[in-house]
């Protein structure tokens, strides 16, 4: 009984009858499955199918009048209810169809998210170097459209000449923006030839914000056509920071690899240069591994690898051997002849994995011979005892979002001193290359400039300060920062007071005002005060005192409290830069520069993974713009 009513009167209430009859008719399941309404008043049994009340009134008109009257009266109520929920159905039906055929109708091209969605397309074809082609590929048409089904894909010439100029403007002119008023900066720059063997030059700049923030921008992978003489390279160069509005007065250093005609440009150029340091130290390393017994020992080296590398059967032993000696389940290096780390990683990968390769190599009489004697071992545990530690230092020094120049001497200090430094136990081969090594980077950064320049960027790092000094150097050092602060200072003071440029019209105003003003002076008396007549006296001291005052912040700075090597330098002056104002000017100015030419060469991968093989075809304009937006979207 219970379901049949519920049933029912859930059908009673689809057609909005319920309210009215339900007060003078109960329900009853029937025997032949449908539904009789129990009449309360009667007791008889009307039927009612599918809640249908066209004999439930009838019934009441005529049996039972008065109830049937009573009901009528309800009946208008029932009636706008009814009205009120079919139009509001109607109301969502047409809805429905609203939406339905917007949905069918594509964007208009001006209209907002039309916009939004292919600037987005764009910035992620450019952010990740992917080749434009791929908007007119079927997989990429069907992603977006099931993302949004009004979007309807451009051509990929519509993105390549038009959206990715558009975006190159607009964040080339942000950049622009937000580099204007550098006080000082660093460049980094390299030659490349891409895949076409079409020649770039490129350039970074690196610089510190107000906000102690550092900051590196990829200015330009530019087509460099001309002969890559050093006055050509000089030439260009100088352009390059003229085509940004950059002053080379502001400029503090470049950092470049040890290419003669690099060397040189900076040199015609009067520019301060410091030599990459990953490039120096490269060059020692080459330079201590030129041994019969090193060639003989990386010989076999690299051979072990190249037998694993095209053979899946070898690789296949080597796991099995891995897992009975329980080795870790790494595989082999190859080197790399351009990155002298690859190599080092190379042979300790084969040192580590040396009982598992002798076991396959020796099972085989093809690779029998293979098997590194003791001789080699010894040779490539050497190697690997000497260079090892180098590698730390390098992939450190190469970072962009950290200071690294004022690095260097303490890293120099600490080759000399424990890293490279003979120990009891090594051999004579181990000696002889940290003999080599040393010698060759103490010769290299013994020049007066460059020491000069690394002492005052490790003097104004409050981790280093004039630690690592060399205690004859320290005075001129100190000397040195002094003058520079003031003079830092006087060019700011002049810059305060330059004029504003005006026009004829506003010069001619203002010099009649200047002079208008000289004749009431002149016609006036001013008594003058007290203070006046110590004025020119203290005018006259002004240079002393400002000198005296830079050296007792640079005492000050240098006496407080020695900070931890694992404290960023730049969150500490941004903490004491109202300490120390004046020295904080001098840290901006130095702490900017990077300590290697890694950032160009990072530009120049990029530019690898946009000229490939599958684009080769595009044109040195657009490999600038491309390199550009994707280093610094």
């Amino acid at each position: 009984m219970a379901e049949s009513v519920s049933e029912t009167e859930e059908l009673m209430k689809k057609t909005g009858a319920t309210s009215v009859i339900w007060t003078w008719f109960g329900f009853k399941p029937s025997d032949e499955q449908q539904q009789n309404i129990l009449c309360r008043v009667c007791g008889a049994k009307v039927p009612a199918k599918r809640g249908n009340t066209t004999n439930l009134f009838y019934h009441l008109k005529t049996k039972h009048v008065v109830e049937y009257q009573h009901c009528q009266a309800m009946q208008p109520t029932a009636k706008s209810s009814t009205k009120n929920a079919g139009q509001k159905k109607q109301d969502l039906i047409q809805t429905s169809i609203q939406q339905s055929f917007s949905k069918g109708t594509p964007y208009i091209r001006k209209s907002p998210r039309w916009i939004e969605i292919t600037r987005a397309i764009t910035v992620y074809l450019c952010k990740d170097m992917v080749p434009f082609q791929t908007v007119e590929r079927r997989g990429f048409k069907a992603m977006i459209r099931a993302i949004d089904p009004r979007y309807e894909v451009p051509s990929r010439k519509y993105f390549t000449e038009t959206e990715m100029p558009k975006l190159y403007a607009e964040l080339r002119e942000n950049v622009e923006k937000e580099l204007c008023d550098l006080k000082y900066f660093a460049t980094t720059t390299d030659l490349w030839s891409s895949r076409t063997m079409e020649p770039f030059l490129s350039l970074t700049i690196h610089y510190i914000t107000d906000d102690w923030n550092l900051g590196s921008r990829c200015l330009q992978t530019s087509y460099f056509p001309a002969e890559h003489t050093a006055e050509e390279i000089a030439q260009g160069l100088k352009e390059a920071l003229e085509s940004w509005g950059f002053k080379e007065e502001r400029q503090v250093c470049i950092t470049t690899d040890n290419g003669t005609n690099v060397v040189k440009a900076a040199s015609l150029n009067d520019w301060t240069r410091l030599q990459c340091f990953g490039h120096r130290l490269h060059l020692a390393i080459e330079k201590s591994v030129k041994d019969p017994r090193i060639d003989c020992a990386v010989g076999v080296c690299k051979k072990i690898v190249s037998a694993f590398s095209y053979s899946w059967k070898r690789r296949k032993e080597l796991k099995k051997g891995q897992a009975e000696h329980h080795l870790p389940f790494h595989r082999l290096i190859t080197e790399t002849p351009t990155r002298w780390g690859s190599r080092q990683m190379m042979i300790q990968r084969v040192l580590e994995q040396e009982k598992a390769l002798s076991q396959v190599l020796k099972a085989d009489r093809k690779t029998k011979h293979l098997v590194p004697t003791w001789q080699d071992t010894d040779v490539l545990e050497s190697i690997s005892r000497t260079l090892g530690p180098l590698l730390e230092f390098t992939d450190a020094l190469s970072g962009e979002d950290y200071v690294s120049v004022s690095y260097i001497k303490p890293v120099l200090h600490l080759f000399n001193n424990t890293v490279l430094a003979a120990a009891d136990d090594d051999t004579e081969l181990t000696k002889d290359m940290k003999r080599v090594l040393l010698e060759y980077l103490n010769e290299k950064y013994s020049d007066p400039k460059t020491v000069d320049l690394l002492d005052m960027a490790s003097l104004v790092d409050p981790r280093f300060k004039d630690a690592y000094i060399a205690d004859d150097h320290q005075e001129f050092i100190k000397t040195r920062a002094v003058a520079e602060i003031l003079s830092l200072l006087e060019v700011q003071a002049a810059t305060v007071r330059e004029p504003l440029p005006h026009t004829s019209t506003e010069a001619a105003a203002v010099g009649a005002d200047c002079a208008e003003a000289a004749v009431e002076r002149q016609s006036k008396k001013v008594k003058r005060s007290l203070g006046s007549f110590f004025k020119k006296a203290s005018d006259g001291t002004a240079a002393l005192a400002d000198r005296e005052a830079i050296e007792v912040e640079l005492k000050s700075y240098l006496q407080t409290m020695q900070v931890d090597g694992e404290t960023d330098p730049l969150d500490w002056w941004r903490l004491h830069q109202a300490n120390f104002p004046r020295v904080a000017r001098l840290a901006q100015k130095y702490l900017c520069i990077p300590a290697t030419s890694a950032p160009s060469e990072r530009a120049f991968s990029f530019g690898g993974n946009i000229v490939t093989c599958h684009r080769s075809l595009l044109k040195p304009e657009t490999v600038d713009k491309l390199v550009f937006l994707a280093n610094n979207l």
